[in-house]
């Protein structure tokens, strides 16, 4: 990732490592440069937080005020602070203020709020976890475990998660040798693959579940999530076979690859007399496993009041 000073607006997308991160349940863009090595923050998310703003808009208005300011105190923040394109709340990537380490840190000081210090120690406890990821990947997988465990979902549920997640970055790992670019022709393939195995596109299924933001596999069943995960191998499979170049040779695979897992589909509703794609998401699947859990407990306890009731009438009859 090649950052680029406030004048030029223009830097190399296919190396930026977006990322989201939590800080009290707030979400921070965030965007790893592996060259430098350095974590860039959006400025008016890091703004909005510790100002407790209600929307992206007021944080914004907070962010141009206090650039203003600093300017006019003499201060070459707001020049030195550069811009990356981040996803925004619609979708879209837009030009957004960020900041590394240092520069937030000088940025904070500058804002009167209670939440200053927290987020200086959230700000050391980002940048060591990367360091710690680089020199030892597993580090990540642990705490992605760890992250989702704590959403709800069962661990068995998880493990496969993380498969899958292994599965889609081999893929698109083989899409740039390729020559297909990150981004909108990434999105491209990935529908061709999702119609091809379950009918619809990536948009059609989230809509079809009731989401919006949220990320669709995050809200898949295991069986969607086992043949999503068999749609996206086979596709890799075959283009290190036959090696397509560019967009519309790679199409072609996504859907070859793609009808692989749509066929296992079929066979498999066929045998069942049940749909695989529904519009069960995370939410309502982790109601239903509640659910069985809850019906679960209470059958062991009928059962256990049962058996105490028939070593009740045991020891009467020996009584007797």
């Amino acid at each position: 990732m090649r950052l680029i000073s406030r004048e030029v607006h223009t830097m190399d997308e296919k190396k930026q490592n977006d990322q989201i991160q939590l800080f009290e349940d707030q979400k921070i863009r965030t965007a790893w440069d592996a060259e430098q090595e350095e974590w860039y923050f959006s400025v008016v998310d890091v703004v909005g937080v510790l100002t407790d703003q209600p929307d992206t808009r007021h944080a914004a208005k907070y962010w141009s005020v206090l650039k203003t300011r600093l300017k006019k105190e003499g201060s070459e923040l707001p020049t030195n602070c550069s811009q990356l394109k981040l996803k925004s709340a619609d979708g879209k990537r837009y030009l957004t203020d960020v900041a590394d380490t240092e520069q937030l840190l000088r940025i904070i000081q500058s804002i009167p709020s209670p939440k200053a210090e927290p987020f200086k120690l959230w700000l050391a406890q980002v940048g060591r976890e990367r360091i710690e990821e680089t020199i030892d990947p597993e580090q990540a997988i642990d705490r992605a475990l760890e992250t989702y465990l704590k959403k709800g979902y069962s661990e068995e549920w998880v493990h496969q998660r993380l498969l899958a997640i292994r599965i889609r970055n081999e893929l698109t790992d083989e899409w740039s040798k390729r020559g297909v670019e990150k981004g909108r022709e990434y999105a491209i393939l990935t529908d061709e693959i999702s119609r091809a195995w379950s009918g619809m596109t990536t948009r059609q299924y989230k809509r079809l579940k009731g989401l919006k933001k949220e990320n669709l596999r995050d809200n898949m069943s295991d069986l969607e999530l086992v043949l999503n995960m068999l749609a996206e191998a086979s596709t890799t499979s075959i283009s290190r076979t036959e090696q397509p170049e560019g967009l519309e040779e790679n199409r072609k695979v996504a859907r070859r690859g793609g009808r692989i897992a749509g066929n296992a589909r079929r066979e498999l509703e066929q045998e069942t007399g049940r749909p695989v794609v529904t519009a069960e998401n995370a939410q309502t699947l982790q109601q239903l496993v509640t659910g069985v859990v809850e019906d679960a407990a209470e059958l062991a306890e009928g059962m256990e009041e049962l058996q105490h009731k028939d070593n009740k009438i045991s020891d009467k009859d020996r009584d007797n």
